[in-house]
């Protein structure tokens, strides 16, 4: 904006003060509507006012330049949106705030482009909207389109259930127990591929041997999850023995001063 655009909106504020303002400075409203009610009015009457030095009104102005200018306002709302990057897992879905949407499993591994509105989560691949989600604020859960989903897992042939039960059989009978229970906890089994595979993974750090102890300890504890064997292993947890369940207490004597739990049934 220019210093003489700046000067005449400044003198557009002015005059509104002056005619509508100040006219209602001393008036009472009891609600919004009645209030705008008087300033429609004040300002239908300032627009058709004539202009003292050039012929014709502010409204004849507006009808005869500005408004065969004017496009039509979007179909919608602005919404404003944030943008990043992601890697499509092998199962086919990307975090966004750690919950997980699914794209078409054609894309696993490819980057694709994020748009993050708040009700919304857009995903674009070359330029191109490859999907749509409702927003979920849902830690960890995953949001998934049947459609995205290969049929019966068959045509992504890279990886499915039985790769993954047969590399954990070669851990040992805990950590393939371990892999079976993650895999049937969801709804669509790719949804359990990230947690298994990252559990997996740590048998190249740390061998074998140690993630069948370790999957062993998660199941004896009820850890079952990436975190928990990853804990177990850092600690060394896997090479401590098991936690033992308490002994069941001894039933309490005989004694005519000890009423025992059904005295106040």
């Amino acid at each position: 904006m220019t210093t003489h655009e700046k000067a005449k909106v400044e003198n557009a504020v002015l005059v509104v003060e002056r005619w509508i303002l100040a006219r209602l400075r001393h008036a009472t409203f009891f609600s919004l509507d009645e209030l705008n009610a008087a300033i429609a009015k004040l300002l239908n009457a300032l627009n058709q006012r004539p202009f003292k030095k050039l012929p014709g009104s502010r409204q004849q102005w507006f009808d005869e330049l500005e408004r065969p200018a004017l496009q039509p306002l979007p179909a919608e709302r602005y919404v404003f949106a944030r943008w990043k990057k992601a890697r499509v897992n092998i199962d086919y879905h990307i975090e966004v705030e750690r919950h997980y949407y699914s794209v078409p499993f054609q894309l696993a591994r490819q980057e694709v482009e994020v748009r993050m509105a708040e009700h919304t989560v857009e995903v674009f691949y070359r330029g191109k909207r490859v999907t749509a989600h409702r927003r979920s604020h849902q830690s960890g859960r995953h949001s998934t389109v049947p459609e995205h989903m290969p049929k019966a897992h068959r045509e992504y042939a890279d990886w499915s259930p039985q790769r993954l039960l047969r590399w954990a059989k070669q851990c040992g009978p805990h950590t393939t127990e371990l892999i079976t229970r993650l895999l049937e906890s969801r709804r669509y089994p790719p949804q359990a591929f990230r947690t298994c595979l990252g559990i997996l993974r740590l048998g190249k750090s740390y061998g074998n041997k140690r993630l069948e102890a370790a999957c062993r300890r998660a199941l004896a504890i009820g850890g079952l999850s990436y975190k928990s064997v990853e804990s177990i292993l850092k600690r060394q947890l896997d090479q401590q023995p098991l936690p033992t369940q308490p002994a069941p207490a001894e039933p309490l004597p005989e004694h005519t001063n000890i009423r025992g739990a059904q005295y106040y049934h």
